[in-house]
């Protein structure tokens, strides 16, 4: 930890003032959120397919087991398109 010592005058020239830059930094973060909002787009008919947990098909067994059958997903979905 610094240790400062002066007058207030003194410690404001040498820091600044925090409530501005504290503002400054809420503001500039509250902006930077709503660009990231406006930026969304429509999901892809595959993404909407995979995000629907229904549509899960997982392996059984072996060293794979648990995690998601991509390929026998993916010929689902392209035979349910037809």
């Amino acid at each position: 930890m610094v240790k400062i010592e002066g007058t207030l005058d003194e410690i404001r020239e040498l820091i600044g003032d925090v409530k501005r830059t504290v503002s400054d930094a809420r503001t500039t973060g509250k902006k930077v959120v709503k660009a990231a909002k406006v930026t969304k787009r429509k999901l892809s008919a595959w993404q909407r397919y995979i995000k629907n947990k229904s549509n899960h098909i997982k392996f059984k067994r072996g060293d794979k087991k648990g995690r998601l059958n991509l390929a026998a997903m993916s010929k689902a979905f392209k035979r349910g398109r037809k």
